[in-house]
């Protein structure tokens, strides 16, 4: 479940700014700082934090933003940018052959033999690539419902799409092992 911690910062941040989004990226880039920390404390690769280091650089700048100019036009567009962010940095993973899941998966998945078999290899890049295209169409939906001021269900429902990539993360290893055991 350290992909869950991993998100835990953009939690942090949509719920504070709801108050202040200039807030919301300071509380981002604090959870984000943390958790990147408390992880290395406890001996976790950088590879594993490719999220969490991620966040922290998009709320670090986003709270400088904030800070700087109160009023800046990005207020509106927090959400947008913010899942344009996780999903850029997610193709970004994928175009550079280290799938940002891969280092979570090594964490949760022993034994470290399994790490090099290309299949789980081939696992985290689909994993991923599920994420990329979520948050990429999670982050054009919002940025739609923001142009044409669609509201708070259309919102709502936009962000129940999150449903499928983790469904899928769950539950996608267990469908390729079982298809590989009765090889």
């Amino acid at each position: 479940m350290s992909y869950l911690r991993s998100f835990a910062p953009w939690l942090v941040f949509a719920a504070v700014s709801a108050a202040d989004w200039r807030f919301g990226a300071l509380a981002g880039f604090l959870a984000a700082t943390a958790t990147t920390l408390y992880a290395r404390r406890r001996g976790q690769p950088l590879d594993g934090l490719l999220l969490d280091i991620s966040s922290a650089a998009f709320f670090s700048v986003l709270a400088v933003v904030g800070f700087v100019d109160p009023r800046s036009p990005v207020a509106g567009w927090s959400a947008a940018l913010s899942l344009a962010w996780l999903g850029l940095t997610a193709w970004i993973s994928l175009a550079v052959r280290r799938p940002f899941t891969l280092g979570i998966a090594r964490q949760s998945t022993p034994p470290r033999e399994m790490w090099s078999n290309p299949i789980f290899y081939r696992v985290n890049v689909t994993i991923t690539a599920v994420w990329a295209a979520t948050f990429t169409a999670i982050a054009i939906a919002t940025a739609v419902v923001r142009l044409t001021h669609a509201g708070t269900v259309a919102a709502v429902a936009i962000h129940a799409g999150y449903v499928v990539p983790i469904l899928f993360t769950r539950r996608y290893p267990a469908i390729v092992r079982a298809r590989y055991a009765n090889r």
